[in-house]
């Protein structure tokens, strides 16, 4: 027989997955809109394989869910304060969230652990909404949930903060667009379409800016912003080689890369170094 925590939890995980099921319809009419207008910025193979890597995102973020639930319900008894849900709790929790938000996509740039997983985000050359898809299955793995601890341990409910990243994540969807242009005064408070090419670029100086979800102030405050510039040509990717644009290898060809580079170091500098310095890129494929 099941325990009734563990029904308690899938039930409260289900609420979570549901939320960005409701919305999906509205994902997919618009990658369909774009594609039908800005079909240069789509490869079929491209977006089907960014589907197959969004259902298998969605499915283990929701074993991890369940699993994870119990562990922050039990941190949350010691939480310094007891939040209550009123407008401004909200508000300050999802900027809070957002703040954390920055921090994580920050150290997944600059950590080979992190980067790991959220290289499969970067790897393709197009840029569109279905790259928004693009996600791997190995956040659980190497940690995302850590991000979100502090905001439990402040007060807010496990079931009210995985909420704040589910409408944090679905916010970063319209995002990933090459066709807007700028948005005016909103370019200077909130992460754009602009803003996120920007982040998504190969360009020597563009890399590593714009880690922002929702508000660009982040960035501006902590020196990784980077205008979008007319004058510049965005080639879109990740330096140095590619993976093999298909399912397994785009998912595991850095993990694999980056477990080897920590056998092949000397000492435990080294391996650390290997798993939490700057990441390294693909060996090149030999012809």
């Amino acid at each position: 027989m099941l325990k009734p925590q563990l029904v308690k939890n899938a039930f409260e995980m289900f609420d979570v997955t549901l939320l960005m099921l409701f919305i999906s319809p509205l994902f997919l009419l618009c990658i369909a809109l774009e594609y039908r207008r800005y079909r240069q910025h789509y490869r079929i193979s491209d977006s089907i394989l960014n589907t197959l890597l969004a259902l298998s995102h969605q499915f283990s973020d929701a074993v991890a869910l369940l699993l994870l639930l119990p562990l922050c319900g039990w941190l949350h008894q010691f939480s310094l304060f007891d939040i209550e849900i009123t407008p401004l709790t909200l508000l300050c929790g999802f900027v809070l969230q957002d703040f954390l938000y920055y921090w994580f996509h920050r150290a997944c740039h600059h950590i080979h652990w992190f980067w790991s997983a959220h290289v499969v985000h970067h790897s393709s050359t197009y840029l569109n909404f279905s790259t928004a898809f693009r996600q791997s299955l190995l956040y659980p793995i190497v940690g995302m949930w850590l991000f979100w601890l502090p905001l439990i341990m402040l007060g807010f409910s496990p079931e009210l903060v995985f909420t704040i990243v589910s409408v944090n994540l679905a916010f970063q969807f319209f995002i990933h667009t090459q066709t807007l242009g700028k948005l005016g005064w909103l370019e200077h408070i909130f992460n754009t379409p602009t803003h996120h090419c920007v982040h998504h670029a190969s360009n020597p100086e563009y890399i590593d800016k714009n880690f922002a979800g929702v508000l660009i102030i982040w960035d501006k405050l902590f020196g990784t912003f980077a205008p979008y510039r007319d004058n510049i040509q965005i080639k879109y990717g990740i330096r140095g080689e590619a993976p093999e644009p298909h399912f397994v290898a785009v998912n595991f060809a850095q993990w694999q890369h980056m477990l080897r580079l920590t056998r092949q170091a000397k000492g435990i500098k080294g391996k650390f170094q290997a798993l939490f310095g700057y990441p390294s890129h693909l060996p090149e494929r030999k012809p």
